[in-house]
């Protein structure tokens, strides 16, 4: 876990620095996402390619992995964001992602864009049984991997609604209206992809312009593992538990021992009791002092009865 958060610090760093670089370069907006979507490896496909996405692909590996043209990717996203801006109310758009890497960023593209969402596993029927309290009739319907997602792709067909979908190069493309061939199976590929294309959305609507850049970074599309979220939290709530609320006075030790917290001498509280009379005001001047016990005082009941059954002057 550890290799792996190194990791994925070193891609965030790398995204990062190739956004200055762009920015820098004065690169155009193709170019400057053709390269983060090169460090975010969205050009990685599998060993296997489906028929229909060879289309799509550059060259094969060495080691059997193909190349997925990225410049063809763009292309697609740019295709998808005007099928999305065309939809009068973003209401009427459904994103959804099975695949644990993807829910996160469907749920941050559903933020920007006013889509709607389902993470998780997709309930059958929603789009088809109208006796349902979780029935949909969406115009528009987002996946991210149709071989995960291949209920809702298969209900979509029955009441003619268009699918988008981020296809890999094993992806079944039956059903499926909008490919767009990138790896849909890394955190930060999905991420990626997602945030390019609620960028051009919002470019498209008038939100984002040069004039008006989007402060929004890749990193907030990006899958986090439970464990770092946990972390996260404990720390946060560790930083509050321990601030202290009020003043404390600490116990002082001596010889080892913990005593009582040290308070100011005060001389009337020294001064030593009137011998026998411990209910009696103290006595100044020490032990010398000591007054005797004032006459016509009378004893308390326990001091001068014996208990009985009791002898005092008997030997043990």
């Amino acid at each position: 876990s550890v290799r792996r958060h190194e990791n994925d610090n070193g891609l965030h760093v790398q995204l990062r620095r190739t956004l200055v670089l762009a920015n820098a370069m004065a690169l155009s907006q193709k170019e400057a996402d053709v390269q983060m979507m090169l460090a975010a490896q969205c050009h990685l496909g599998t060993k296997n390619c489906d028929f229909q996405m060879e289309r799509y692909t550059y060259k094969r590996r060495n080691d059997g992995i193909f190349i997925i043209n990225l410049s063809r990717t763009w292309d697609k996203l740019m295709m998808a964001a005007r099928v999305i801006v065309a939809i009068e109310n973003p209401n009427d758009i459904i994103v959804q992602s099975a695949r644990p890497y993807g829910q996160r960023a469907v749920l941050k593209f559903a933020q920007y864009t006013g889509a709607r969402t389902i993470a998780g596993r997709h309930t059958p029927g929603t789009f088809t049984n109208q006796t349902q309290n979780k029935f949909e009739e969406p115009r528009l319907l987002i996946l991210t991997d149709p071989r995960t997602d291949h209920q809702p792709i298969k209900e979509s067909s029955y009441v003619n609604i268009p699918t988008i979908a981020f296809c890999d190069t094993d992806s079944p493309l039956s059903l499926v209206d909008i490919a767009i061939p990138a790896n849909n199976k890394g955190k930060h590929s999905i991420g990626v992809l997602y945030y390019l294309l609620t960028r051009m959305v919002l470019q498209m609507r008038g939100t984002v312009s040069p004039a008006n850049p989007w402060d929004v970074m890749v990193d907030m599309f990006f899958y986090r593992e439970p464990e770092e979220a946990k972390e996260q939290e404990e720390a946060e709530a560790g930083a509050t538990d321990f601030a202290p609320t009020e003043p404390m006075i600490a116990p002082v030790a001596a010889e080892g021992w913990m005593e009582q917290p040290q308070m100011p001498f005060d001389p009337a509280a020294a001064r030593v009791p009137v011998a026998g009379q411990w209910g009696e005001a103290p006595a100044m001047g020490g032990f010398e002092a000591a007054a005797a016990p004032v006459p016509g005082v009378p004893m308390p009941e326990y001091a001068t009865q014996a208990a009985p059954g009791m002898d005092f002057g008997q030997q043990y």
